[in-house]
């Protein structure tokens, strides 16, 4: 992609045109380290024996083995291989009943006669809300509440 013995033009100007900074073409990633390659032959030998095992329970196991481990650490790496398992909290179960939301229904059902003044205020006598009880059948009950415009009660 990026040509540094190019003639015509620059590494800077190279990067400029495939919209990259000059530091990531120059990055080179270490890898890692010698104790976390050991730390993951470790959580895949134990995840054989316990596949159940999450971040916590692999941090307690390792930290009892006389490894000095904490859960940010042993989570990154669990992170890093692909067999472990993710929890599925967002997924609905088969069979499962969905509610609906009832707080989308109108708020106002209707306004009283308007009429603006001469100062661009706009006047109600009265105005009606609508708040959802519950669902019957498919049909929504409402009860009406009617609140002064001026908000004296």
């Amino acid at each position: 992609m990026i040509e540094p013995n190019l003639s015509g033009l620059s590494v800077s100007k190279q990067c400029t045109l495939l919209s990259i900074s000059r530091s990531s073409f120059y990055y080179e990633p270490k890898g890692e380290s010698e104790m976390n390659l050991n730390l993951m032959r470790l959580i895949d030998k134990q995840f054989l024996e316990t596949p159940f095992y999450g971040v916590r329970q692999m941090t307690w196991h390792l930290s009892n083995g006389d490894h000095l481990v904490n859960e940010k650490r042993i989570r990154r790496l669990m992170r890093l291989e692909p067999i472990y398992q993710k929890p599925n909290t967002s997924k609905a179960a088969k069979g499962h009943k969905i509610y609906p939301y009832l707080l989308r229904a109108p708020l106002l059902s209707s306004l009283g006669p308007l009429c603006l003044q001469p100062a661009g205020q706009l006047v109600s006598e009265r105005i009606e809300l609508a708040l959802p009880l519950r669902r019957r059948e498919m049909r929504l009950n409402r009860a009406l509440i009617q609140i002064p415009l001026d908000g004296v009660a």
